[in-house]
Parts: structure tokens; sequence; C-alpha cells
């Protein structure tokens, strides 16, 4: 593709490359806080509705790697336009899905098809502007991956207390028709060259296996009481197994699915490493609040959108100005910044309260958005340096795939973990209240002089010891959050300054 030569209807072009960027990345968090909502629904528990969100990460991951070898093989804009396409299908699919099941098979289809999507819209929106105008393109592919996060709660909740939660995936329909219409109309002619590459099938089936078995333990581990099932146990044999498999095959393949060489580099391992513990603890909180909110603080999905929204809102402000900057000052040091924000946003949620007013709920959100704003561009910028330009796709793509997967497993580690403490901080609260201790029968006695009998008022009770348990768990959660982003600091310092700006990607 010549970026020189003039591009007809270059703003709607861009329009709809942002639009399909857009849908991507707005279908990783609009279902978040509309998990309790789907679940109640299609009558399941709120923990295994979160199947809907790590099912779409966690394919879209394995997708990932596979990216960059379909763009050589059939060209960037039949790859882009057919993924906006399937995906635009898999969309209506969960749309009108009928069980809990079939939603989590037709969300792994979304997350497997929207793999090209991401990289796509941002290899041709650079393609469409001139050397000197690709700040141009980058800036506005950057601001729509952030937009999308700020409106994923906001359209959910929307959606789901005023129509219906199918509407979170139908909307995607007329979306996708019409950005794949106008990509094909103004890009067919403008096909990137193409080139018959090997694929490492094996690689990939090995990837599949160990990843999906690794997942599929996670989600149903806490429903089959962990190692005393045998189908956990089989699963977690299959995942090490696999894993150790891969990673001898990917070692001795000429064309490897995910080149391992490049964590030689200590500069990338530090970063993807450190990355991948960022985004696993911002990804797994984001998934946390809205379903203890909408579970025990009586918040409904519009509104547990709402009160995360600031963090986008900051993020998209404050972006421009730290990318503006990143080669003006030692990399490192936006993202110790990152971290300690990151840190004191968890910090200020281990006094949340049942009870407290929506700012107390806003606050840690809003510091939380100045942490995402040079949270990515600065750990980008970290473990991409000394990577070779012929290099820099490939390790795009394997850090992002690494980014994606560790969100997808650190959702299903935090409800189970989050129930698991709840179920120890109810045994401590019955310990301390047991049916006919002075401060129970007070208790009961004021809620009987109100109008209920003894048995709903020892139901009340049990609510709110149950409320008061999950309360305590969701602070122990972002205390281990807090230290953790503390520790990140450390292989952040492990890497070398990184000297001038990240090579950009054009593909992952």
């Amino acid at each position: 593709m010549n970026a020189q030569a003039e591009v007809p209807n270059r703003g709607l072009l861009s329009a709809a490359l942002a639009l399909g960027t857009f849908m991507q990345v707005l279908d990783t968090t609009i279902a978040n806080v509309s998990i309790p909502t789907i679940a109640g629904d299609l009558g399941v528990s709120a923990d295994q509705g979160t199947w809907v969100i790590t099912s779409f990460a966690v394919a879209n991951g394995i997708s990932v790697p596979l990216t960059g070898w379909l763009m050589q093989r059939y060209g960037v804009v039949k790859v882009f336009v057919l993924s906006v396409l399937l995906f635009t299908l898999a969309s209506f699919l969960c749309g009108v899905a009928w069980s809990l099941s079939s939603l989590i098979c037709f969300r792994v289809l979304q997350g497997a098809v929207s793999g090209p999507m991401i990289p796509g819209s941002q290899a041709l929106l650079l393609s469409l502007f001139p050397p000197e105008k690709k700040g141009v393109g980058l800036g506005i592919w950057s601001m729509t991956t952030l937009v999308g996060p700020v409106c994923g709660p906001i359209l959910g909740g929307y959606i789901s207390d005023n129509f219906s939660w199918p509407w979170i995936f139908l909307m995607n329909v007329p979306i996708g028709i019409l950005c794949a219409l106008v990509c094909w109309q103004g890009l067919k002619h403008r096909e990137t060259p193409t080139r018959k590459l090997p694929i490492d099938g094996i690689g990939l089936g090995l990837l599949i296996a160990w990843v999906g078995s690794l997942q599929v333990m996670l989600d149903k581990g806490k429903d089959a009481d962990w190692f005393a099932s045998p189908f956990i146990v089989g699963l977690a044999v299959v995942a090490v197994v696999g894993f150790i498999a891969f990673v001898i095959w990917e070692l001795g393949e000429k064309h490897p699915i995910i080149d391992l060489s490049l964590f030689k580099n200590r500069n990338f391992t530090n970063g993807t490493i450190a990355l991948c513990v960022g985004y696993a603890l911002f990804f797994a909180t984001v998934v946390l609040q809205p379903l203890w909110m909408q579970s025990w603080v009586g918040y409904n999905a519009t509104w547990a959108g709402l009160v995360a929204a600031p963090s986008g809102v900051v993020a998209v402000i404050l972006t421009p100005f730290i990318a503006r900057n990143m080669g003006k000052f030692d990399a490192r040091i936006f993202a110790t910044l990152a971290y300690v924000i990151f840190a004191v946003s968890y910090f200020m949620r281990t006094y949340y309260t049942n009870d407290a007013d929506p700012g107390t709920y806003i606050y840690p959100m809003m510091v939380q958005g100045a942490a995402m704003s040079m949270f990515f561009v600065s750990l980008l910028t970290i473990l991409l340096y000394g990577v070779p330009d012929e290099k820099v796709p490939a390790a795009s793509g394997l850090s992002n795939f690494a980014r994606i997967i560790s969100g997808g497993f650190a959702t299903s580690i935090v409800t189970t973990l989050w129930d698991r403490r709840a179920a120890l901080h109810t045994s401590h609260l019955a310990d301390a209240s047991y049916n006919g201790a002075p401060v129970v029968d007070q208790a009961v006695a004021n809620l009987t002089s109100h109008g209920l009998d003894k048995a709903q008022a020892m139901g009340a009770l049990a609510h709110q010891q149950a409320a008061q348990a999950y309360l305590l768990s969701f602070q122990d959660i972002f205390w281990g959050c807090c230290l953790l982003s503390v520790a990140a600091v450390v292989l952040v310092w492990l890497s070398k300054r990184p000297h001038g700006h990240a090579p950009a990607v054009a593909a992952d």
C-alpha cells in the first residue's frame, strides 16, 4: 500500500477503521457489568457467568499469533474485512444464544475471529497517511482503543437495564456490516502483497490444548472441588504436559507460531512479564468491582458501569500528553508511576463499604485512569527496545497474546478467590455472632420491632453477614493487588533504559 498517494475519502475510511477497533475493544468490557443480568436470565450463578468474559479473552489471545501469518498469506485488507464480517456473525449468534453453554461457544467464536481486527485496523489506518502524518493515524487508533473500555460498561449497563442483554451483542450487527462495506469499497484496490508461508500447525494445536485446558481448569475448578476431581486433575496434566511440549516444539521449529527466541532479550522478557502482571490485576479488578456492586451493594448495571467510566475518561485526556513526552524521559519512570498509581487506586478500594456514597467508589477509578494513561505506552516502549525491526511485529504479537491470556486467567482466579475468602470470613463472622449471642438477640429484637417475624429477622441478618463477608473478601483481593502492583516495579528496573521511541507496529 502506497501511503504517499492521495487517498479518496480518507476521513470516511479512517472513521470506518476506527469503528472496527472500537467494536472489538468494546466487546472486551461491555459484558462486564451485565454478567449478573445474563447469569440470572440463563439460570446460572454470577461466577459461572464470568465464562462469558474469559472465553472471549482466551480465544482472542490464541488467535492473535495467527494474525501475522494470515495477513502475509492473504493480504491485510481481505483478512481485516473478513474478520469484521465473521465477528458480526458471531455477535448475532451471541445475541440469539439460548443457554450459557451456547453463549460461551459463540463468545469463543467471536474472540477467535476478532484476532486480526485491532492489528488490521492499525496497519490500514497507518497506510492512509503519508509518513509525516503517521502520528495522526496512530492518534486515531490509540484514542479509539481507550474510548472502547470507557463506553463498554456504560453501554452494557444501560442496555441490560433498559432493554435486554442480547442487544449488547446484536448492536454490533449493523455497525459491523457498515464497517466491512466501507473498508472493502475504499481499500480493496490497496491490498498488501501476499506470499505463501508454511503454518506451524502442530505448534498451534499444542497452544490451543494447553491454554484451553488451563482456562477450563481455572473456571471449573471451584465447582468441582479442584484437585479432588479427576476431571480437574486431567486438565492440569494436559495443561502442564501441553505447555512443556509446546515450548520444546517451538524452540526447534523453523517457522514457529510464537517466536520464543525473543525472550533472550532482557527488556522483552521483563517488560512482557511486567505488562502481564499489571494487565492481569487491572482486568481482574475491572470484572470484580461491578460484580460486587451489583451483587451486594444494590447498584444496577447502568450505575455500576458509570462508576467505572471515569477511569477511561481520565486516560483519554492524559494519554496524548504522556505519548508526546515519552521520548523525553526514561520510560521506566513512567512505568513506575503507572504501577504506583495503580497501587494507590487499589489501596483506596480497600476502604470501600457497602453503604458508601458514589463519590467514594468513583475517586479510585479516576486515579486508576491516570495509571492507564502511561501504563501501555511505557511498557511497550520498554519491551520493544532492542528488538530488531524485522521481529517487532512478532514481539508485539507475542506480548499481546501473553497480556490477553493473563487477563483471562486472572479473572478466573480472582472470582474463585473472592468466593473462597468470603466463605472464610463468613465462618469467622458466624463464630463471632452465633445464635443466642447478645448482639444477635438485640439485632433480632430491633428487626422484629419493625414488623418482621423471627425467621425473617434471622434471614435479614444472614444476608447482612454474607454481604460483609464478601466485602471483606473484596478488600483482601485489593490489598493483594496493591502489593503485587508495587512488586512489579522491580521488573521495570531490571530492564535497560530505552532510548528514543519504540518502533511503531503496523500489525501484530
